[in-house]
């Protein structure tokens, strides 16, 4: 029982750093979708593009390995969560199709690319969006009855649900200014770090309300944060965000140009890790623990193996992706 149950925090911790690899590195391209608008017609947006055109595609290659190892190893939280957030993952999905669709065709397609802008930004702004809300919709907690989703179809809707969205807007928003400040030049720089600069100031204030927002939603999530003597633990969270929020904003001021996509990273990694600290060892919060909602051990070994095949593969794919392609992304790309 005790492997059986150690196997599962396995799972648990696999699927985490799925998504989390997904937040962070779609969630910079998606930020540029985001701020797409922003940028000056011409040059500024053919170099944003250019920065991330060859690893976008490779970058959702998480979201697909995060649901497939949860419907996988967790079928029973996936039969709960689909339903629970059905609209928001169709819409996340339209958002991410149109995107990828106005990615090409902007370039094949110069005589309507100001239509295929709009529709790449709304695209990557719909995505996000629906994102936020499921995370928040996931936070508050899901309607569950007999193992099974007994809620409405617009349970998701909610003050706090809007709130997350607009906070992974932001978020997102962030990570794609802070990219575009490592990887553009001229005038594409000089507006990146303007964007970075007020994009951090909003990430702060709307990571706090999220922040201060969550642990009103249950006792729970009080007593993980505040009670003693987890506070001393818990407090380091808060701690760590200042400290890396003080290091971007330094480095942006000093014109370093890795260091803030690095430190926007890091406040990411110590948001989803207060995510980790409210919700375990749920993984449908207030309802379903990952012990409840596991696959039977034969099939959680089995999958374990496929993993342990396929994740360092994926992994060393995309470093040298990254690595070939680590220069500045010009008009015409990478030099």
């Amino acid at each position: 029982m005790t492997e059986y149950l150690d196997l599962t925090i396995v799972w648990a911790m696999i699927i985490g750093f799925a998504v989390f690899a997904y937040v962070v590195m779609d969630g910079f391209d998606l930020g540029i979708g985001i701020l797409f608008p922003t940028f000056a017609v011409g040059d500024e947006r053919d170099q944003a593009m250019n920065s991330i055109a060859p690893v976008w595609d490779g970058n959702e290659t998480w979201l697909v390995l995060g649901g497939g190892a949860l419907f996988a190893a967790f079928p029973l939280a996936y039969a709960i969560i689909l339903p629970a957030t059905y609209p928001l993952v169709i819409a996340m999905l339209l958002g991410l199709v149109f995107r990828g669709v106005a990615f090409e065709f902007r370039w094949r397609h110069p005589r309507h690319r100001a239509f295929w802008d709009a529709a790449f930004s709304l695209g990557s702004l719909v995505a996000a969006f629906s994102q936020g809300i499921m995370l928040g919709a996931i936070l508050q907690g899901v309607h569950v009855e007999n193992q099974a989703y007994a809620g409405g179809w617009l349970d998701w809707l909610s003050p706090f649900s809007l709130l997350t969205g607009v906070a992974l807007v932001i978020g997102y928003a962030l990570l794609g200014a802070s990219w575009l400040v490592w990887k553009t030049e001229s005038t594409s720089l000089a507006n990146a770090r303007k964007l970075a600069f007020w994009l951090g100031i909003a990430t702060l204030v709307s990571l706090a309300a999220v922040s201060i927002a969550t642990p009103f939603l249950t006792y729970d999530y009080w007593r993980r944060w505040f009670a003693m003597p987890g506070v001393l633990l818990t407090a380091q969270v808060p701690l760590l965000v200042l400290i890396s929020a003080a290091l971007f904003f330094w480095s942006l001021r000093r014109g370093m140009e890795r260091v803030p996509f690095v430190m926007a990273l890091a406040i990411f990694l110590l948001g989803f890790a207060g995510l980790g600290i409210s919700i375990y060892p749920y993984i449908v919060p207030r309802s379903v623990t990952i012990w409840d909602a596991a696959a039977p051990p034969q099939s959680q070994w089995f999958m374990l193996v496929g993993a342990m095949i396929i994740i360092p593969i994926i992994l060393i794919y995309t470093a040298w992706a990254y690595w070939v392609f680590r220069g500045k992304a010009g008009v015409h790309g990478y030099h």
